[in-house]
């Protein structure tokens, strides 16, 4: 359930920006968010919500304001907690994606672990498979780029082009 969400934000955030600069562990600590979160509490609650995405979008956007280099790195929690709500496919829980404008209270388990656990096998290895394919293609076998990834979270310039 962590593998599923760290590889595939990983992926989907360099398929669609191309941007060395973003700082990747954020966004991997934005799409964890809402399971770590929400799983203390018993299930998909707030956090499992796009209102929720969107009011943490909203607050980045305020609290960073004329503080462009803030902005940029902060940014990349909202777009994990975002990246969660695809990878979890909570549009089709209507009740939580769209609460509180449905009304209702919040309740279920977690979507990860009410799909089953073939399904959740199977994300699970599709996100591992997707971490290899980050530490192979940005080169982090090598421990000065990986040591600069992790105090950093951006990607090294020359293995991006």
């Amino acid at each position: 359930m962590i593998l599923w969400f760290a590889g595939g934000s990983l992926v989907l955030v360099w398929s669609i920006f191309r941007d060395p600069a973003v700082d990747y562990r954020l966004v991997v600590v934005g799409a964890v968010l809402p399971d770590a979160v929400d799983g203390v509490f018993g299930g998909a609650r707030v956090l499992h919500s796009l209102l929720f995405s969107v009011v943490l979008l909203a607050a980045v956007m305020l609290a960073t304001r004329q503080q462009r280099v803030a902005r940029r790195r902060f940014l990349a929690v909202p777009i994990g907690t975002f990246l969660h709500l695809v990878l979890d496919a909570m549009w089709t829980r209507t009740h939580a994606f769209w609460w509180p404008f449905l009304g209702g209270s919040l309740h279920g388990p977690l979507p990860a672990f009410d799909h089953g656990v073939a399904v959740l096998v199977v994300e699970e290895v599709l996100g591992a498979a997707a971490l290899v394919w980050w530490w192979l293609r940005f080169d982090l076998r090598d421990p000065e780029r990986r040591a600069r990834f992790l105090r950093t979270g951006r990607l090294p310039r020359d293995v991006v082009r």
